[in-house]
């Protein structure tokens, strides 16, 4: 007799493991990689965009198209602060004018 295991025991399965991978793979990069690593991040967030306008395009539901809306607005946030946070990283690197000396003004009162 056949076991049926169900679809949304699987999708769990996948989702544990892709934290684990995930913690793994960020915590184990050396620091000269994390704004590559960064803009990466970026990049698979604006791919998960995407598929959550998909998806929330082809649910009929109202809770469905709900939760997609909210998956695209909650994406989108990710993605802009990713960029955000990767320009804040690279500012960190660049390097800063020289401050101009400031010379004491002379007045023309003699003491």
């Amino acid at each position: 007799m056949e076991e049926f295991i169900s679809p949304g025991i699987y999708n769990l399965i996948i989702f544990v493991l892709a934290i684990y991978v995930g913690f793994h793979v960020v915590w184990n990069v050396t620091p000269a990689l994390h704004t590559p690593l960064m803009a990466v991040t970026n990049a698979i967030s604006a791919i998960v965009i995407v598929g959550a306008m998909l998806a929330a395009a082809l649910t009929v539901t109202p809770l469905g198209k709900t939760m997609g809306t909210l998956a695209v607005a909650l994406a989108a946030v990710n993605v802009f602060g990713g960029f955000l946070v990767t320009r804040r990283m690279l500012e960190m690197f660049k390097k800063k004018a020289p401050k101009a000396k400031v010379l004491p003004v002379e007045t023309g009162a003699q003491k």
